[in-house]
């Protein structure tokens, strides 16, 4: 496959530049090391975004860390699970984000079976996220079985973000988008995969779907940030799904998610407006609409008419 380098370019929102809000003051850009300094510091923002327009959104609202997660399988191409997505569809969908020039560091999930074959397989295809998809640091499931893994990425210099508790790639071996942790023995291996990870050499640790006493554990034993979801209110920061902060769709929503929008509602009702307008003939009004000189339009319509395409005069 032929290898292209991601080109970054500041955000417009249409055809030109559209925008009518005023960029705001350029942040700095959040890097692997920021994140890293962030433990015990003010709490990190994280959300996915899965394309252009959403990252330009992200990144202007604040977020820290933009997520491209293997999640675009069931929020945005309607998979029931993130098994379905291979490397190729996450570079693409990297890349698009990667092309907003975010202050947010950009996140790739390496997505099943992308790293679980060999520790070789799995560098060349984090090195993939970075070079074609223009990730910055790449999120990896697992605790001590990927130890190797993170190892090896890690060893080609590319920032490796951990996973534990609920791992969705793991959702058949564990029966179940079941929380993670509850049992005492359970959670001791949860804590023990945490260090194991912070030893490894992680920036961060996504805890996922596990008790809040877990998590507050796991945050305070480990030296690098932890970013919950459905964690509880105690770990180093926070990340959640786009689509579920800003009411995106209609599926269900898990216990965790807490929305601030209901962004779909308000969209069907500006495509009805737009329907009702349409079928009314008021939309495009004059103001809408391109015009031409009028010596133009008299020497177009005084001429003689030639062909079907004048056959209407």
């Amino acid at each position: 496959m032929t290898t292209k380098n991601i080109e970054r370019r500041p955000p417009t929102l249409g055809w030109g530049d559209r925008s009518t809000v005023d960029n705001p003051t350029p942040r700095k850009k959040v890097t692997a090391p920021t994140i890293l300094a962030r433990k015990g510091g003010p709490r990190v923002k994280m959300v996915t975004a899965y394309d252009y327009p959403s990252a330009v959104i992200a990144d202007r609202a604040g977020a820290d860390v933009i997520l491209v997660g293997d999640s675009v399988a069931n929020v945005v191409l309607g998979h029931d699970d993130t098994l379905s997505v291979d490397l190729d569809v996450m570079i693409h969908h990297t890349a698009a984000v990667a092309r907003a020039n975010p202050a947010a560091l950009v996140l790739g999930d390496m997505p099943w079976l992308s790293y679980h074959v060999s520790t070789a397989d799995a560098v060349s295809n984090a090195g993939r996220m970075v070079r074609e998809g223009g990730a910055e640091a790449v999120k990896v499931e697992g605790g001590r079985k990927r130890l190797d893994v993170v190892e090896g990425i890690l060893a080609a210099e590319i920032p490796v973000m951990g996973h534990l508790g609920l791992t969705p790639q793991s959702v058949h071996a564990m029966g179940g988008y079941k929380v993670q942790g509850k049992a005492t023995a359970v959670a001791r291996d949860l804590i023990r995969d945490a260090s194991d990870l912070d030893d490894a050499g992680v920036f961060a640790i996504v805890l996922e779907g596990v008790p809040t006493l877990v998590a507050e554990i796991i945050t305070k034993e480990v030296s690098v940030p932890t970013i919950g979801i459905g964690a509880g209110p105690y770990t180093d920061g926070q990340v959640l799904v786009f689509h579920d902060v800003l009411g995106l769709h209609d599926g269900h929503l898990p216990k965790f998610v807490r929305q601030y929008a209901r962004l779909q509602d308000e969209a069907v009702a500006a495509l009805e407006d737009y329907f009702a307008d349409v079928e009314k003939g008021v939309f495009p009004s004059e103001e809408e609409s391109y015009s031409m000189s009028e010596e133009a339009a008299r020497a177009l319509l005084h001429e003689e008419p030639r062909g079907d395409a004048f056959d209407a005069f």
